[in-house]
């Protein structure tokens, strides 16, 4: 249980250690104000980006209420979510059952904390702890890219070959390095349909796909997103649903671990 609330708190990005199946969606908005769609199925990466960028993203703050489900090969979980994000500061997740906070977990820039009620336990640290010990790099960026429907990485910083796949525009990332990643846009509003990631050598593989586009005060962000890992441990999903979404209002982020909770300590 303890694991299976971390990776909830992380919303999945923690499944980077896991691998996935293969599953369709398509992302619903319109053409980012400004671009002009292109006739042709052809396009290059440079416009790609170009137009995916182009969709407005500027929010100060999210608050965000979500259906989670959770499904493993030894348990199924329906549960609740509340995210709030302050744009490029911090992240407060908490995750409820019944109403009740099981766990919570406060991410900024410099420090990744959380605590889970079931076991006492608790974390307090770095990314570079944490990235060590789930095996693959985080960072806040990743994670609230995540949340909000971009992409992990800034693709503007790398090489991509462009191609057709399924009516998506895919970007593959061309480094040289262990990690595969692919990502897919919607073909009309350069929306991200799904990024992947794979690490061939360990047998791990992530997928996360996004559907339903709404706008929030002018800010496309997606309404489902469905993450599928698995490794050699076995399978993983994760589907948020968010339900409701509210842009840029008062938040704060109280966070305080209860008195009495016995420290994890990650080598």
């Amino acid at each position: 249980m303890n694991r299976f609330l971390v990776r909830l708190l992380f919303v999945c990005i923690i499944c980077m250690s896991s691998s996935s199946l293969l599953v369709s969606c398509k992302a619903k908005g319109k053409v980012a104000e400004g671009i002009k769609k292109e006739d042709s199925d052809k396009m290059s990466s440079d416009r790609i980006l170009k137009n995916h960028y182009a969709n407005k993203n500027d929010f100060k703050t999210l608050y965000i209420k979500s259906n989670v489900k959770y499904d493993d090969e030894k348990q199924s979980q329906n549960l609740s979510a509340e995210i709030k994000i302050k744009r490029d500061e911090q992240i407060l997740v908490s995750i409820r059952f019944l109403g009740i906070t099981m766990a919570k977990a406060l991410i900024t820039p410099a420090s990744v904390s959380y605590y889970e009620k079931l076991n006492g336990t608790f974390f307090e640290g770095d990314f570079s702890t944490l990235s060590k010990w789930l095996g693959t790099d985080l960072d806040f960026n990743k994670v609230q890219n995540l949340l909000i429907g971009r992409t992990l990485d800034d693709l503007n910083k790398g090489k991509y070959q462009d191609s057709l796949v399924d009516q998506s525009y895919r970007l593959e990332d061309l480094s040289k390095n262990s990690t595969k990643k692919y990502f897919f846009f919607n073909k009309d509003s350069f929306l991200l349909n799904k990024q992947e990631i794979s690490q061939t050598a360990e047998n791990r593989k992530i997928e996360v796909f996004y559907s339903d586009f709404k706008k929030y005060n002018e800010n496309q962000l997606p309404s489902d997103i469905d993450i599928k890992a698995a490794q050699d441990k076995g399978k993983t999903e994760i589907n948020l649903e968010y339900n409701t979404i509210t842009v840029n209002e008062e938040l704060n982020f109280p966070y305080s671990v209860p008195n009495g909770y016995k420290r994890i300590l990650i080598k």
